[in-house]
């Protein structure tokens, strides 16, 4: 993060923009490391320090995003503001992961998944937790300093519970929605979990139905504001290109197979992206984990594919999506992403870097 949005005023809905930036922005590229489903066991937590030093020997790498689920969807949740704790959670378990992410010798931007917050409710996750509950958790553990970064470089970045819209003071809750600049990109992160965006129904006694409702209209909101803060800035600021990060596969098949989660509840947010991508008229980068295997489309480049119809949304062929390798598949890989706005074509280089070939093996 060379450069940062600094003392900005969104141009989202309903406001006018009276921001500045630093001055010694620059059009040099900028590497990251993406990942995400990371540590999904106990096992891959005590080697974590093989993805750690990994990233830190890559003296390129500027930046660590991590699109959430920081355990499997299998595991128990934290149990979060419930006294006496749920016997079947694992109240430590997020303070563990947050001191590995601050193991990383560069700034951490992470994005909360589904399985740390959203399912906690369900059997298979050991009706660990209450969603809201746990997502209160999330947020006073990971993003208890509104506008840092985690990561052994704290860095300022812009946090929608500073920069809402006035007109919605709601939005202030959504801490953990980010924005920042780097090498002339405008990089946005949204909490849009799996299970078909928290639309699948609470249950064993954590069932409460207008909490539940409201949760997903009000977060859905204010992360459609807040994309369409970050394409406002990107027209202002004259960048070269968006990078969208959060966690849901908005696309996964899986989920539209027989008993499948769906996908209806991202169509909103999805025709909205569509319809600034298209706009905006730039490289749009969209960057989530939840389905696990490695991929890169461009799924809104044809209305008429598989993928473009799902969502209904307006072809938008600058749209490149990636989906980051999930830690329990082999190889284990972390994903290098070098963007150089100087580029005439495809700013996005795509790198998989191996840190170990056995993810579940003893010899990892």
């Amino acid at each position: 993060m060379k450069t940062l949005l600094a003392a900005t005023v969104l141009i989202a809905a309903g406001l006018t923009s009276a921001a500045t930036i630093a001055d010694d922005t620059r059009n040099d590229r900028v590497t990251i490391a993406v990942f995400g489903d990371w540590p999904y066991s106990q096992f891959l937590l005590d080697k974590a320090s093989r993805l750690i030093d990994s990233v830190n020997a890559d003296p390129e790498v500027s930046l660590v995003i991590h699109v959430g689920d920081i355990h499997s969807g299998s595991m128990p949740c934290t149990s979060a503001g419930i006294l006496p704790p749920i016997p079947s959670s694992n109240p430590g378990w997020n303070q563990e992961i947050y001191y590995q992410f601050q193991q990383f010798g560069m700034p951490v931007v992470y994005t909360p998944g589904d399985n740390e917050w959203t399912d906690c409710h369900k059997t298979k996750e050991s009706k660990s937790g209450a969603p809201l509950n746990e997502l209160a958790s999330v947020r006073d553990l990971f993003f208890a300093r509104p506008g840092h970064t985690l990561g052994s470089q704290d860095t300022e970045v812009l946090s929608q519970a500073q920069y809402f819209d006035p007109a919605h003071p709601e939005d202030a809750d959504y801490v953990e929605n980010v924005m920042w600049e780097d090498a002339k990109v405008i990089f946005v992160t949204l909490n849009m979990p799996g299970s078909n965006n928290d639309k699948l129904a609470w249950t064993n006694g954590f069932e409460k139905q207008p909490e539940h409702d409201n949760e997903v209209k009000n977060r859905t909101a204010a992360d459609i504001r807040w994309l369409q803060g970050a394409f406002a800035e990107a027209d202002h600021r004259n960048a070269k290109a968006v990078v969208v990060t959060l966690q849901a596969d908005m696309w996964d098949p899986a989920a539209l197979a027989v008993g499948g989660d769906g996908l209806n509840g991202y169509t909103t947010f999805v025709q909205e992206l569509a319809k600034r991508a298209v706009q905006f008229g730039k490289p749009v980068l969209l960057l989530n984990g939840d389905s696990h295997l490695y991929e890169v489309d461009f799924p809104l480049a044809d209305p008429n594919s598989t993928t473009g119809q799902i969502h209904h949304a307006a072809a938008a062929p600058n749209l490149m999506r990636v989906t980051v390798q999930g830690s329990t598949n082999a190889p284990a890989e972390w994903l290098r992403l070098t963007i150089d706005p100087r580029s005439n074509s495809n700013p996005f280089v795509l790198k998989n870097v191996p840190y170990c070939q056995n993810p579940l093996g003893l010899t990892c």
